[in-house]
């Protein structure tokens, strides 16, 4: 994918945005954007793609940076389709018109949404993260799976969690599957990455409650003050947990009491019934819109 000065030198202004017919699925451009399914091409990009008219017009409102709109000629005369395309040349990104055909390659779905977006990447840097009052961070290890992690952005973001911290070789929040899964919230909800020594390293400075779910937990999840303090909710790997390292830096290690057959609880799951748990005091349904 060709690259472009999003703004002129020393001026701010972004420069315009073409707009560009492509009908071929081996024009080079679609074999670009095709490429943005494997983490590799979206890290030398530094870009990835959004599904979805509403992801779009969230992550723009949000103020996220829009390098392509790919849109399908059915959304065509549609005056949301064609806003989006106006803001989208105004500051700076490329707009394509396709057929289904070609949205269906670059989605990886046999029905796709009549609009994708292109966005750049966007990671905050660990030493920024500081806590304070009832601020909720989440932190991740290792997690796999991609439907997870976008569940757990989602229900941070429902939850009212100020951002989530993945720690080592987390699997990646900007590829399909995941920000699928996060229904927008990916725009929302900051993200950061750390390796399990800076996070340790940070952790030495944060005054707050680090509590851990683990199978060793002796502390029901429930019977655990967590307000009026900054609270990190560290959770472990879907198959090993949370390793030695990260166990022991916790303030607590809670568990979540089970009854019946199954032997343990899917990690979104878990981490879905902490945070509404920590997070009690502070959710109102008269705060709902």
């Amino acid at each position: 994918m060709s690259k472009q000065d999003d703004h002129h030198r020393g001026s701010g202004i972004a420069k315009p945005g073409k707009v560009k017919e492509v009908t071929s699925l081996t024009n080079p451009i679609v074999k670009d954007l095709r490429s943005l399914a494997l983490k590799k091409f979206r890290d030398q990009q530094g870009v990835f793609l959004a599904e979805g008219l509403k992801l779009v017009i969230d992550a723009l409102d949000l103020g996220w940076t829009i390098k392509t709109l790919v849109y399908s000629k059915a959304g065509k005369g549609n005056s949301l389709v064609e806003q989006v395309a106006a803001r989208t040349v105004a500051k700076g990104g490329d707009v394509l018109e396709v057929n289904e055909k070609i949205i269906s390659a670059i989605t990886r779905r046999d029905n796709p949404q009549m609009v994708v977006g292109v966005f750049q990447q966007n990671l905050q840097t660990l030493t920024n993260i500081r806590p304070q009052g009832n601020d909720v961070f989440v932190a991740l290890d290792r997690v796999r799976d991609p439907g997870n992690l976008g569940t757990i952005i989602r229900t941070a973001d429902a939850a009212g969690a100020k951002g989530i911290i993945l720690i080592g070789d987390t699997t990646d929040p900007f590829s399909l599957e995941t920000v699928r899964a996060t229904m927008g919230s990916v725009f929302a909800v900051p993200l950061v990455r750390a390796t399990e020594s800076e996070f340790l390293s940070w952790r030495k400075g944060f005054s707050g409650l680090i509590v851990g779910t683990h199978l060793k937990g002796s502390v029901d999840y429930r019977t655990i003050p967590y307000a009026n303090k900054p609270v990190v909710l560290l959770m472990g790997n879907e198959q090993q947990g949370l390793p030695e390292q990260l166990a022991s830096t916790c303030d607590r290690l809670a568990r979540i009491p089970q009854q019946g057959r199954a032997d343990s609880l899917n990690l979104a799951i878990a981490t879905g019934v902490m945070l509404f748990e920590i997070r009690r005091d502070a959710l109102k349904l008269d705060t709902i819109n």
